[in-house]
């Protein structure tokens, strides 16, 4: 109950100093790094595809293709990481096993709690 008062505090004391909200505020200044990792799965889990991208001020400039199996530049600043990134060989193996371990796995997991069949109707629907 401590924690909750007190960061209610901070709170209530940043908005009465006029701290500008987060929210819809156009960042100036900060330069952002981004790194999204997502997992496809085609046919179910017949063929999975795992596309991390990576992106500096909203700009994507290098992304990794489960597919391709190497890091691809998608501009100019991105060419040379992703030459550096190319030449480690135990970073693409590592890359390549997030297919098993991060996508295969999570989708195991997942599955526990999403699919579940149900009557409807006399028939039955997997969701």
């Amino acid at each position: 109950v401590g924690r909750v008062a007190a960061a209610g505090a901070v709170l209530v004391a940043l908005v009465v100093l006029g701290a500008p909200p987060a929210a819809g505020m156009e960042l100036s200044g900060v330069f952002q790094r981004r790194i999204k990792v997502k997992c496809h799965f085609i046919n179910v889990t017949n063929r999975v595809r795992l596309v991390q991208r990576h992106s500096y001020n909203r700009q994507q400039h290098t992304h990794f293709d489960s597919d391709v199996g190497l890091y691809v530049w998608d501009s100019p600043d991105g060419e040379k990481q992703a030459w550096y990134w190319n030449s480690q060989p135990e970073n693409l193996e590592y890359r390549w096993a997030l297919v098993d371990t991060l996508c295969q796995y999570n989708y195991e997991i997942v599955t526990l709690f999403l699919v579940e069949s149900r009557r409807e109707h006399g028939t039955e629907r997997v969701l």
